[in-house]
Order: C-alpha cells, then structure tokens, then sequence
C-alpha cells in the first residue's frame, strides 16, 4: 500500500484490477471508500441507510444534505428505478460519462429516501473515470459520492491531504483510500435538476450551461 500502508495504488489499469476485488469486499462489509473521481477526491458507501449514515457522521454534514449516487452506464440507474424524461435522456446521451450530474425522478424502494432532495429526485452520475465504472461494475451496484473534505474546506487534491482530514476513520479501518494520485483544479461536476418538465441548473461547474444549451438545444435549462 501507499501512504505507510494507508491506502491502496488506483492509478494504473492493474493497480485498480488488483484493488477492486479488496474494495467490492470491503463495501460490502459496510465500510467506506475515498477515491479520485474525473474531478475531485470523493467519499463513498453503498447506497444503503447504513451507509449514508456512516458517510454523514464521517463528514460531518447535516443529515438532510442528501449524496449523488455514480453508476457505470446509464442502464444501472435506471434498473435501480431512475426514470429519464426526455431531457435527461438528451443530456445523458450527449455528456455521459462525464462531469454532469441529473437529478432524476423514480427510485422508490430500491434506493433510500435520504438520498432524495428537496426536489423529489436523486442525483446520480455516469462516471469518466475509469478504475472507479470498472468498480461501480465490480460492485453491481452505484455507489454514493460527496467531495472528500470536512464542510467549508477544500476538497482534498490528493490522498496525504486526504488522509490528514480522515485520519481516524483511516486507522480504524472504517475508510479505506484508493489513492489516484494528484488531481488537477477540475471544478466539480454540473447539475440538473430533471425532476420536470423544465430542467433547471443547480448548480453550474465543469460543463458551462452554453455547451448544455450547444449540445441539446430547448431540453436544456
């Protein structure tokens, strides 16, 4: 392992060949993951009541603040109850994988409610990153995701940083950290609400609201 032993090679197609099989074992036991995304470090369980309460106490977030949800193609969203209108499906098919997160309708009793917003709908993202969709495959199941900082701080660029802000949940086994190296100032993913009719942005970050409006014209916000 890297960092003294704290945390596991992602960065390499074997390295995350070799980690994937300790990290589907440890997620599945209940633990919790730090890994690099296509734009900030994450935190992460699976998406069970379980999880998202252990993933809320480690960072500190208020408990009404629901997570987004990655999967690995947009087939496993939608067998896990999501629905797709005909603007998410637009804006799917023209940015997925990548950087843009839907919130989208549908997932009642397979995903928990506290993953739902004020919306009504849940977040999720068809990841780029490699290592992390050939995981959520492994996995068979999307995984939660949050920025890896303690609220108000940055998010963590790398995994020494990382570790620093998680260090007891590290030692205690509970977080296990993938480390992908050092990732670039890459804002964090855009997000549309697709609970509508009307898609609406809420919040504007690495795809800018003219190349939405470029790529599918009237069905985007």
């Amino acid at each position: 392992m890297g960092q003294s032993g704290l945390s596991l090679p992602f960065g390499t197609e074997a390295e995350q060949g070799a980690a994937i099989p300790k990290v589907v074992r440890h997620l599945r036991e209940g633990g919790l993951l730090a890994y690099p995304t296509e734009t900030v470090y994450g935190l992460g369980s699976l998406p069970t009541p379980e999880g998202l309460s252990a993933l809320t106490r480690l960072k500190g977030r208020a408990p009404d603040k629901p997570f987004l949800l990655l999967v690995s193609t947009r087939s496993m969203a939608e067998a896990w109850g999501l629905s797709f209108n005909l603007s998410a499906s637009a804006l799917a098919a023209a940015f997925w994988p990548g950087p843009l997160t839907l919130v989208l309708p549908g997932g009642e009793g397979r995903l928990p409610d506290a993953l739902r917003g004020a919306e009504g709908g849940i977040a999720v993202r068809y990841t780029s990153h490699a290592g992390i969709a050939r995981l959520v495959t492994a996995l068979e199941a999307p995984l939660t995701s949050t920025s890896a900082n303690r609220p108000g701080q940055p998010p963590a660029p790398g995994v020494s940083r990382l570790i620093e802000f998680f260090q007891s949940a590290v030692d205690a086994g509970q977080l296990l950290v993938l480390d992908g190296g050092v990732l670039g100032n890459v804002p964090p993913s855009t997000v549309v609400d697709c609970t509508g009719i009307v898609p609406k942005m809420i919040r504007t970050g690495a795809i800018p609201l003219p190349e939405l409006r470029n790529a599918v014209g009237s069905l985007a916000p």
